[in-house]
């Protein structure tokens, strides 16, 4: 996840690995990641929920990992059959019941309430506590923020109770400036920073090194190794050049970008501060855009595995 400038950092040591962000963040991007992330995936997770309900005769167990505000919950419920049990999961208890209020309002595709269970706590360790019952898990904006470990465990624990993962807007690491035609635009100071903030994201998160953009490709390649059959689809954010709706956005990646880098390498304030200014310059007379590389995943258990 590209981290906003306002972002609350969590204490050494702390064993989760969502840091603390603003509820006013999740609202700015929660449009556009709607906009962003594939239908397509969600149309065959609701598919193979349908199928697996056969097998099973009883609401639809849907955990949400790292839930936030509850914008994936939004996105989904809507687009899934139904019925549907709902496990939130989150270690900011104010963001978890702002997630649990909105959800109270939700529906279904059949137009029935939501049954939902808000859980505070960490995602480590992963365990029944955190998975039993889902047949579908969810994340959304999360992978880049945990270790391989942690990513291979959740892979074993779905492996073991035939559960499908459905993780969107991961991001793959990339992001560039864009012109007033929509065309990539970049030069070596972008190329340096990007490589300063890509260094960043694999800091540890709490979980070991994060994965940052390689999230996709290993959290792919685990899957198929352990027998899913896994569908993919590039969710690049695009925030067109003089958009005014999305400049805030635009402007607080920027910022994040920024101090990332900053964090990295202080030693480089100088040339941070004045790529910034440049940026942020050609961001508010609408001459650049933004657009920011994610991938969705979609893993559905072997057709061997009981309903799947």
């Amino acid at each position: 996840m590209t981290a906003p400038s306002d972002t609350e950092r969590l204490p050494a040591g702390t064993t989760t690995p969502r840091e603390r962000f603003s509820a006013d963040w999740l609202s700015r991007r929660e449009w556009l990641d709607g906009h962003s992330r594939s239908h397509a995936l969600t149309g065959l997770a609701a598919d193979w929920l349908a199928a697996r309900h056969g097998a099973h005769g009883r609401p639809y167990g849907i955990v949400d990992l790292g839930c936030g505000s509850g914008s994936n919950l939004r996105f989904l419920a809507p687009r899934l059959p139904g019925p549907q049990r709902w496990r939130l999961v989150d270690h900011d208890p104010a963001l978890l019941a702002l997630a649990r209020r909105h959800g109270a309002t939700q529906r279904d595709a059949t137009g029935a309430r939501l049954a939902i269970e808000a859980c505070c706590r960490d995602l480590s360790p992963v365990d029944a506590g955190l998975l039993e019952g889902a047949d579908l898990v969810v994340a959304s904006a999360l992978f880049d923020l945990v270790s391989r470990a942690w990513a291979e465990s959740l892979v074993a624990a779905c492996a073991a109770r035939h559960q499908a993962l459905l993780v969107t807007l991961s991001v793959d690491g990339d992001w560039a400036f864009l012109d007033a035609a929509g065309s990539r635009l970049e030069d070596v100071e972008d190329i340096a920073v990007r490589a300063l903030f890509q260094a960043h994201q694999r800091r540890d998160k709490g979980l070991g090194p994060a994965l940052g953009g390689e999230a996709p490709t290993v959290l792919a390649a685990a899957m198929a190794a352990a027998g899913y059959r896994v569908a993919r689809a590039a969710t690049p954010w695009h925030l067109a050049a003089g958009e005014d709706a999305l400049r805030p956005l635009a402007e607080q990646l920027l910022q994040g970008w920024h101090d990332a880098a900053l964090a990295q390498a202080p030693e480089e304030q100088t040339f941070l501060q004045r790529w910034h200014s440049r940026r942020l310059a050609g961001l508010v007379t609408g001459e650049l855009g933004l657009t920011v590389g994610h991938c969705d995943l979609l893993a559905r258990p072997p057709l061997s595995a009981v309903g799947a």
